[in-house]
């Protein structure tokens, strides 16, 4: 990595190198006491095997390794160590682990765990990720816990609940020929769609949710659990890497319509936006996204902000309504309405979602009260006659997807997404954008062609729908469910913007927010951070750059490789801009001559401009740089 960390990721705290282990067509990269991309010769087989300690509100703990062991040879590896991780009130949680690789294909993960004292969890297990690129929708056998074999299929379309229960294998092919069986013992485990969550896995579990959680480890009680994985059939040749080959980036047929941009804005943050108009005006957005939300604290003086800022730019506006839903409808939101007409507010359209439906109901969970939804958006209607009303919701595809809203009374749909429910390491983050077509594919399976609005998707996640609070990250980690993350001041965040906004073009969205203008969401470097206050982050011009394309024709750009994601627009004048984003941590040699025009750069040293010409079929992007090409 040639660039300074704290450009590329907003922190200069870099993650641990991974450790390749192989033995002969075998490989898998050790991380943390986890493996990661393990291979077969040279094929994807498992996203990953962890062992993974939940706590009460579904985070994970950070696991501190000792007595670290790794042996390797030709035909065999092995891996030994200690753990430990601290719940609340002291309790602590030890373990044991050894992985065990043999060139014959077989791969043996085993923990015993071991509680000092009583210790509380969520989820105390192995997680088993299946990758979904080239196998959604594709056969699998499963064996349950009982003995009985299915044969059937992963899901294509994102399955809201679990697909398979009871399980204690599964097996699924690698390549003609060529066969994976997972096997898992100590427990009972089941599967779940994770790229409800936006994952780009399947994830096979330990202990079912219908079970009671959060619940106690019994001091002193050994639990041992073992994943085995055998890898038969076929040759044991394995596949070149293509590392080195320039990614080609050629143009195909014209699209659908590019969407407006949209910019959340908070009530707390409408001061500093109006502060910084110039800057917002050069940004560009469609739209203004305003946050209402009564249920904490919102009333006559957000709205009222909210009106200075709408009649100050001149956007779109759409009034993002959560409903407190805890009494007369009608009266509710009629209120709603007159405060709106008295601060004065423009509003070209209002989404509402009841804020019970903010937080998840998982399964097996009893779900919560709510008044149909068919009665909150009739009221709303009412309320609000002449304007697009949209409903949806303000969490994530995975609340949408377990629970559908009557599309008929709407005028569009809405849902965010958060790619750090799960995990927040780098290469999770990333591959979270493979999982975006599954989820514009499955909504659209579910709504047809009902205008569709996704965001605000940020890295950061703003509200936690699977435990009491967001994760609080003062000091720039990379955590899950954290409320801030340092990479969103990077070019980390750039790259990923792009990459986002490439992967749900062809869903003809009418609109997508990827930030807020201020605040920890925000384009601006807010006081406190890395650089100056209110000065540009890197996704201010990933944003920026999506926003001039909006309404433009999308042409269909394909890239060899998805180590770059690629957004090609045609304007009405017929000009064509093309914007790239590597996605990688390394320089990736790119081949882009299929375009013209001028080629600017933005990566850890700056903003460069290359000449034309020639240099597009020989072009380096380094660590995370986003380029716009004519």
């Amino acid at each position: 990595m040639t660039s300074d960390a704290l450009l590329l990721y907003g922190t200069r705290a870099v993650e641990a190198e991974p450790i390749r282990l192989s033995a002969g067509p075998l490989s898998a990269d050790f991380v943390n006491g986890n493996l990661r991309g393990i291979r077969h010769g040279g094929i994807e087989v498992l996203r990953a095997i962890a062992y993974i300690v939940r706590d009460r509100d579904w985070g994970t703990y950070e696991l501190a390794l000792s007595d670290l062991l790794i042996e390797q040879s030709d035909e065999s590896f092995s891996v030994r160590y200690a753990a430990s991780c601290e719940g609340p009130g002291g309790s602590k949680l030890g373990f044991r682990a050894t992985i065990e690789g043999k060139a014959d294909g077989r791969l043996t993960f085993d923990v015993s765990a071991l509680p000092e004292s009583d210790f509380e969890t969520n989820r105390c297990g192995f997680c088993i990720l299946h990758p979904i690129a080239g196998l959604a929708g594709s056969p699998v056998k499963i064996e349950h816990t009982d003995g009985n074999v299915a044969d059937t299929n992963l899901p294509l379309l994102i399955d809201p609940w679990q697909p398979f229960k009871d399980m204690r294998a599964i097996t699924h092919q690698v390549r003609p020929g060529v066969s994976a069986e997972c096997r898992m013992e100590g427990d009972i485990f089941e599967m779940e769609d994770q790229r409800n969550w936006s994952d780009a896995s399947y994830k096979t579990y330990v202990r079912p949710l219908a079970l009671p959680w959060p619940y106690v480890l019994p001091a002193g009680q050994i639990n041992r659990q073992t994943i085995t994985l055998r890898v038969t059939g076929g040759s044991e040749v394995t596949v070149a890497a293509t590392g080195a080959e320039p990614v080609r980036i050629e143009n195909g047929e014209a699209g659908t319509k590019l969407p407006d941009v949209g910019v959340v804005i908070y009530p707390e943050d409408v001061e500093a936006a109006l502060g910084n108009l110039a800057l917002l005006t050069k940004l560009g957005p469609q739209q203004l996204l305003l946050h209402y939300d009564p249920t904490r604290g919102h009333g006559l003086d957000a709205l009222q902000a909210h009106a200075e800022l709408a009649a100050a730019f001149p956007a779109k506006t759409t009034l993002e309504c959560v409903a407190a839903c805890a009494g007369d409808l009608d009266a509710e939101l009629s209120d709603v309405a007159k405060m709106v007409r008295r601060a004065g507010l423009r509003l070209d359209a209002i989404a509402v979602s009841p804020s019970v439906d903010r937080q998840s109901t998982p399964p097996g969970s009893v779900w919560p009260a709510c008044p149909p939804l068919e009665d909150v958006y009739a009221a709303a209607r009412r309320a609000f006659p002449g304007i697009r009303l949209g409903g949806g919701m303000f969490s994530y595809f995975t609340e949408l997807n377990r629970k559908h809203v009557p599309a008929g009374t709407l005028d569009f749909v809405t849902h965010c997404t958060c790619p750090i429910v799960h995990a927040a390491d780098d290469l999770s983050v990333m591959q979270s954008l493979e999982a975006l077509p599954f989820i514009t594919q499955s909504v659209r399976a579910i709504y047809g062609t009902k205008p569709y609005r996704i965001g605000p998707s940020t890295i950061a996640m703003r509200q936690n729908p699977y435990g009491g609070a967001t994760k609080d990250n003062f000091d720039g980690k990379r955590i899950a469910m954290a409320n801030r993350d340092p990479r969103h001041a990077g070019l980390f965040a750039a790259a990923w913007t792009i990459g986002y906004a490439a992967r749900v073009a062809p869903a003809e969205l009418e609109m997508l927010t990827l930030s807020s203008f201020t605040g920890p969401f925000g384009v601006l470097a807010a006081a406190g951070e890395p650089g100056e206050a209110e000065t540009p982050r890197p996704i201010f011009h990933a944003v920026q750059g999506l926003a001039a394309l909006a309404g433009h024709t999308q042409v269909v750009a394909r890239a060899s490789d998805d180590r770059v994601a690629a957004l090609t627009g045609r304007s009405p004048t017929g000009a064509v801009t093309a914007w790239l984003a590597n996605l990688t941590p390394d320089d990736v040699p790119v081949d882009a001559s299929a375009f013209a025009g001028s080629v600017t750069i933005w990566d850890g040293a700056g903003v460069r401009r290359v000449d034309p010409g020639e240099a597009l079929a020989r072009l380096t992007m380094p660590p995370y740089a986003i380029a716009r090409i004519g």
